[in-house]
């Protein structure tokens, strides 16, 4: 949950102990639960609306499949280039040795490259 392990929320609650105090904690952890299943109503009337707006097709969709978290651009990218056609061959060309230039001579110039 968000990376929030174990630990960090006990140090959340016990600073959140000290800043309310012990007057106004129960009422704010009220508040809170009424929130938390508030939020859990939301989400599972969502899918049940989903649910009767889909039909029979709601179970056939593979939920994984969409998770954001799956999601990897590279992957993506990949298969829709390759999707069609093989991998070409990779081409090994040769390397070209720079030439030397003699002692005092002008270095090549093209004039319709500038």
């Amino acid at each position: 949950m968000f990376g929030l392990t174990f630990e960090k929320l006990l140090i959340i609650g016990v600073i959140a102990v000290f800043l309310l105090g012990p007057e106004r904690l129960p009422h704010y952890a009220a508040q809170l639960g009424r929130l938390t299943r508030n939020l859990r109503d939301m989400a599972n009337g969502a899918k049940d609306r989903m649910r009767d707006e889909m039909g029979p097709e709601f179970e056939e969709v593979d939920w994984k499949k969409l998770d954001p978290r799956q999601y990897d651009p590279r992957r993506i990218i990949r298969e829709a280039l390759l999707e069609d056609e093989a991998p070409a061959p990779q081409v090994v060309r040769p390397v070209q040795r720079a030439r030397t230039l003699p002692v005092g001579s002008p270095p090549p110039f093209d004039g319709e490259a500038t």
